[in-house]
């Protein structure tokens, strides 16, 4: 368990540097030290802390590829694993959508999905935690999520309200939308033809016929006036294990204030420009998603994650639904110099662990957890990945075919 990375240019907290790193029992051990160990040749390379991903449901093609066809967890998440080790990510969140909509995102399923990463927790070559992404109107997910929040690979908490976003007005562009607690939010008629004709491709996704959907959105709908006391109340649950809290898709600078109010300083991928502002003027996390930098924006019409980032609006980026789009991203932005590429780097390690209140990764520091990624990074090109290590094991090597 003792090796040496020799010759590559190190993203250290200082800067990039040509030299070595030394790692011992799954701890970097010391920097331009005398090697020991195994020598890992990294001319010619970059070594940087590895990936930390703080918002992923690319899982979720692997347990339903097709729609409605289901994968074994097991299968699925052995695979994921090794997706996110050639991706160069040592630690990964798995979006996990607690719902009140049945099939994938389902409580049922969630609580499978929770006792199976679980199972295969010594199988996996990288680390495996969960955001609880909880629909705030899904109060049968309060009990699982309670249950959770103490696990010994602390998640994180999102707070997702998509279904005020299903029933705002009309003519209310999800942009637009009002804090969702606000009297001020217009919500739409649920008996309106048009609103049923915005659900149709939701109650498909389901497997399950439209008037059934929509009988069970009235249900749900009807729970309106009590989600702020159940918001409130598992965020105090939360606050007191020191769980890491995070608002999704603000859009009011209101949002903003009443989520930081309950103790979540992360505010994930804000649609508008004031809330985002809000959230760097009170020390708030900012994440955006990587496959916004790659694709060249928002696919619904959001914020500039690139823009953001070239204006100190962003401290991480998440793979959202795409692993490979990190490293895209970064490359991305290296060549629209949107900013240096130690700055760029800290977007996908230092902050993520930052934001995830992970003091032992994100860093390449002597006494921090050897998690690292050696990467071949042309001028002009898209880095890949050499090898992956997860707590000083090799979680991942590749040789190419040049390299030979």
């Amino acid at each position: 368990m003792e090796f040496t990375i020799e010759g590559a240019r190190v993203f250290l907290p200082d800067g990039l540097v040509e030299t070595s790193v030394q790692v011992s029992d799954g701890q970097i051990a010391a920097i331009g030290d005398r090697p020991i160990g195994q020598i890992v040749d990294g001319r010619g390379l970059y070594l940087g802390p590895a990936l930390i991903d703080l918002h992923g449901d690319a899982f979720e093609r692997q347990v339903m590829p097709r729609p409605g066809v289901y994968f074994p967890l097991d299968v699925a998440f052995l695979e994921t694993d090794r997706q996110l080790a050639a991706n160069g990510i040592a630690t990964t969140y798995h979006a996990l959508t607690l719902g009140w909509e049945p099939g994938l995102r389902s409580v049922a399923n969630g609580q499978a999905t929770l006792a199976m990463l679980d199972h295969l927790h010594l199988r996996f070559t990288v680390e495996h935690r969960v955001q609880l992404r909880w629909e705030t109107f899904a109060f049968e997910a309060i009990e699982t999520i309670e249950a959770a929040l103490g696990h010994a690979r602390k998640p994180a908490l999102a707070f997702n309200d998509h279904t005020s976003m299903q029933m705002r007005g009309l003519d209310v562009p999800i942009q637009k939308r009002a804090f969702e607690q606000s009297p001020d939010f217009l919500s739409a008629d649920i008996d309106d033809p048009r609103l049923l004709e915005r659900q149709i491709r939701r109650a498909a996704k389901m497997a399950i016929p439209i008037d059934e959907y929509m009988s069970h959105l009235r249900s749900v709908w009807d729970r309106r006036d009590e989600v702020g006391a159940k918001v409130e109340g598992l965020a105090a649950k939360a606050r007191a294990l020191d769980v890491p809290m995070l608002s999704h898709d603000d859009t009011q600078v209101e949002t903003r204030h009443y989520y930081r109010s309950l103790g979540s300083r992360v505010s994930e991928f804000p649609m508008t420009i004031a809330p985002t502002q809000d959230a760097r003027d009170a020390g708030d996390t900012i994440i955006f998603g990587a496959p916004n930098v790659v694709r060249g924006g928002s696919h619904i019409g959001s914020l500039s994650a690139a823009d953001m980032v070239e204006e100190g609006l962003c401290d991480a980026l998440a793979s959202d639904y795409f692993y490979p789009a990190m490293l895209a991203a970064i490359a991305r932005l290296d060549a629209e110099k949107r900013a240096s590429r130690d700055m760029l780097w800290s977007l996908i390690s230092t902050g993520p662990a930052r934001a995830m209140k992970l003091a032992d990764r994100g860093l390449i520091a002597v006494g921090q957890r050897a998690d690292l990624v050696l990467v071949d990074w042309p001028d002009g090109a898209t880095p890949a990945v050499r090898a992956t290590w997860s707590g000083g094991r090799l979680a991942y090597q590749a040789t190419p075919l040049g390299a030979l």
